[in-house]
């Protein structure tokens, strides 16, 4: 029989690979709390007019790579992005009649089914966040600034900030009205899709790839020459701000994104380029200031971002743990697994990650089990420590030994590893002062 393998560009995320995962979500998560932003959970499945309504019938997202289906009589799909569910879950609840401003991160799997390629898969994982309720270039600035900061945490080498305005609506109708009539006598150059995209979506012609259409896109009007004085004092106020915090950034007049929701700021942050080449988008955002309205809410002002995880491990160099355990249980012999089992119990009480080996192999194969965890203590149980109501405590980076009466191991191995810097996950403080001994008689005995 064939083996079932996953599907093309839905991959799997082993152990091993986990690691560096989690570095980056917790990274995410501890950065977003820091700015005021709790976290969203949406379903994965939306309507798809949810997505039609929010991105644009024209759109690539939603011509050529949503999953959307029919079931039981409903038009479903699987989320493309995490904006448009965020909009109808504040409308939806009501958010806006509770708090004048609000601030949600989210992360999760997102699904396109586009050519799988390195970083971009049919189901990837995305963070991103959405700010209701503020219409302020500040708080443009200040996401940026917190993104740029995000990435540097990471460890991407040359993040770069990309700017542009793409004004209101009206701003917006009038490049568009200009940029057709500029590109319309060159139609004949552009390629097949974007000759498409001259009457349904002109601006995406900007944002093509394909060398004859940057050709004939060069010297056309950008979105700068109409933006009207209300979206040039916008565009203005931003770049004071990041001034003010001394982000740099350089203005793209022709920066256009693939969704129809935004207006005003539009940014990208790039780097890693040496990684991703001329994919090196790695946080892609801006103001969407009527969605919130256009689905049937009310007239409230909103930005947003998103970033693939997948592209940001890639451009990362942020190394996983070198660990799976702190401290490895080895017991000898058949008696010795229900004390060890004990003894595991106990440690992972005192918030320490352990293993129990009950295999019942040799201590050789027990240690080189504990060195592939990345363990740096070995608890070691044979009969003659039952006996004793001793266990011998192995400290694999010191190399020393030492037999402990049980009562006393759980301290000790505590102590050792806070004094090697490790983390101890208690529900309590990690240090060695909240952890004390049992007392006996003779202690108790002044």
């Amino acid at each position: 029989m064939t083996p079932l393998r996953a599907i093309k560009g839905m991959n799997d995320v082993l152990p091993d690979q986990v690691g560096r995962w989690q570095r980056v979500e917790r990274l995410y998560a501890r950065v977003m709390s820091l700015h005021g932003f709790r976290e969203l959970r949406t379903p994965l499945l939306e309507p798809t007019p949810l997505f039609v309504r929010a991105m644009g019938e024209a759109t690539d997202v939603v011509e050529k790579e949503m999953y959307a289906f029919e079931h039981h009589g409903d038009a479903l799909a699987l989320r493309p992005e995490g904006t448009a569910g965020a909009v109808r879950a504040y409308i939806e609840h009501s958010v806006s009649q509770r708090e004048p401003i609000v601030r949600w991160w989210y992360a999760g799997p997102m699904f396109r089914a586009e050519r799988p390629q390195r970083g971009r898969y049919r189901q990837f994982s995305q963070l991103g966040a959405e700010v209701f309720g503020d219409e302020g270039p500040g708080c443009d600035a200040e996401i940026i600034d917190m993104l740029v900061g995000f990435l540097r945490e990471l460890q991407v080498p040359g993040v770069e900030v990309v700017v542009n305005s793409l004004g209101g609506a009206e701003a917006r109708a009038r490049y568009r009205a200009a940029l057709v009539e500029y590109l319309t006598p060159k139609a004949s150059s552009l390629s097949a899709e974007s000759q498409r995209r001259l009457t349904t979506n002109p601006l995406r012609i900007l944002d093509s790839k394909d060398d004859a259409d940057r050709a004939a896109a060069q010297g056309a009007p950008t979105l700068i020459d109409v933006l009207d004085a209300g979206d040039r004092e916008h565009l203005a106020k931003l770049r004071e701000a990041l001034d003010a915090l001394g982000t740099p950034y350089s203005i793209d007049p022709h920066l256009v994104r693939g969704l129809d929701y935004y207006t005003r700021t539009l940014f990208e942050i790039r780097g890693a380029h040496d990684k991703l080449g001329a994919g090196s988008t790695l946080v892609g955002g801006g103001r969407y200031d009527t969605l919130v309205k256009d689905l049937g809410g009310p007239a409230v002002p909103a930005i947003g971002f998103a970033a693939g995880l997948e592209r940001l491990l890639i451009a990362s160099d942020l190394e996983g743990p070198s660990s799976v355990v702190d401290a490895l249980v080895a017991p000898l012999g058949a008696k010795a697994v229900a004390a060890g089992l004990q003894v595991a119990r106990d440690l992972r009480g005192k918030g320490i990650r352990c293993e129990v080996d009950t295999r019942g192999t040799s201590l050789k194969s027990q240690l080189r089990r504990a060195n592939a965890l990345g363990a740096r203590i070995v608890l070691i149980l044979g009969d003659a420590e039952i006996a004793a109501g001793a266990v011998q405590v192995k400290d694999l980076a010191a190399h020393s030994q030492e037999t402990i009466q049980r009562d006393q191991a759980i301290r000790v191995v505590v102590d050792r590893l806070i004094a090697a810097g490790r983390t101890v996950d208690s529900p309590v403080k990690a240090s060695a002062t909240d952890y004390t001994a049992p007392t006996t008689p003779e202690e108790d005995t002044p």
